[in-house]
């Protein structure tokens, strides 16, 4: 009989793994990127490093070391019209995301992400997967408030960076919406590790197209560059275990404490980035805006889990339980969202 101490102690201690791997990637990723630091104005190219690397790893994990098992059942149909376009969107949330770290803070960056719920809600609407209540009506307002107070608080906006880091929510939410149609319609589950396998090779190939013409040119230009390889290689590693951490967390606990960890995270990421950079200036409105817009993500959270509580049957739950899986484990795994 497994000691519930230490199944606490394992616990908390994933959850601990999680928040410090996730706030240091993007820490790492803006150290990196930055003019003022490592100076690698490169996104692109580092994103497409990251999903080489995620994905010659997975196949050495899965297939030559055989540590860990990818599920079984996809199939040619189901790889083109479900994983690709989640590779696409993936790829999309990845670029744009660490570009707007050029022309934004890392802390407004983590503000404007909060409005991730909206996005995902209208989209969803728009697709037939969700219902418009007055209900959710009030928390999206909540949350759209919320981002507005604290982008109005922001010190040094550039509108540049601001769409950029849109651009990457509009990703993120079309991901996944394509993640929850690829479970419900096409009938297959798979565990975050599988998913990774499958979605990293075709999120590569999505980045290595524009990184031909956009950054390319840019980096043979500047000729030879001087950036320590190990530096690149533990940034890769760092996604990786990010990555890992997830699977770790979802595995062993809930989509509840999968979503309050990233909350925490979020907050630890807006506080913390003031310490370490320049170019984060908090204001009292900054954080009284992002305080409501939080509360409005912590919401829209539990209204989300209560609706999938009553949606899934008894026999549902105890599958979930004993593969380690289910639609909203599926859905909350955030693939190294940066």
């Amino acid at each position: 009989m497994a000691d519930p101490k230490k199944e606490g102690f394992l616990t908390y201690a994933y959850i601990m793994l999680y928040i410090a791997l996730s706030s240091g990637q993007i820490f790492f990723n803006k150290w990196v990127l930055s003019s003022k630091e490592i100076n690698f104005p490169y996104p692109l190219g580092l994103t497409l490093l990251h999903m080489v690397f995620s994905s010659v790893l997975c196949f050495v994990l899965t297939k030559v070391l055989k540590i860990m098992k990818v599920e079984e059942g996809m199939t040619q149909e189901i790889y083109l019209t479900s994983v690709v376009p989640i590779g696409a969107m993936f790829a999309m949330t990845l670029w744009l995301g660490n570009t707007a770290y050029l022309y934004i803070s890392v802390a407004f960056a983590q503000m404007l992400k909060a409005i991730m719920p909206v996005a995902v809600f209208v989209l969803g609407v728009a697709v037939g997967l969700e219902i418009m209540s007055c209900k959710m009506l009030l928390i999206m307002s909540i949350i759209s408030f919320g981002v507005l107070v604290a982008s109005y608080g922001e010190i040094n906006i550039n509108w540049v960076g601001v769409v950029y880091q849109m651009g990457g929510v509009v990703g993120e939410a079309l991901r996944l919406i394509f993640m929850e149609i690829f479970v419900k319609r096409k009938g297959l589950k798979l565990n975050p590790i599988s998913v990774m396998y499958y979605v990293s090779p075709c999120s590569a190939i999505c980045l290595f197209l524009p990184w031909i013409f956009l950054e390319k040119p840019k980096m043979d230009e500047h000729g030879p560059w001087n950036f320590p390889p190990v530096l690149l290689i533990l940034n890769c590693l760092c996604t990786f275990a990010l990555n890992l951490s997830v699977f770790l967390v979802i595995t062993h606990t809930s989509a509840l404490t999968i979503r309050v960890a990233g909350v925490v995270k979020d907050w630890v990421v807006v506080l913390v980035s003031a310490l370490l950079f320049a170019d984060t200036k908090l204001t009292m409105i900054n954080l009284f805006g992002y305080g409501i817009a939080i509360a409005g993500v912590a919401a829209y959270n539990n209204y989300k889990l209560k609706k999938e509580a009553t949606r899934e049957s008894p026999n549902d739950s105890q599958n979930a339980s004993e593969h380690g899986e289910s639609s909203h484990r599926l859905e909350s795994q955030p693939l190294t969202r940066r």
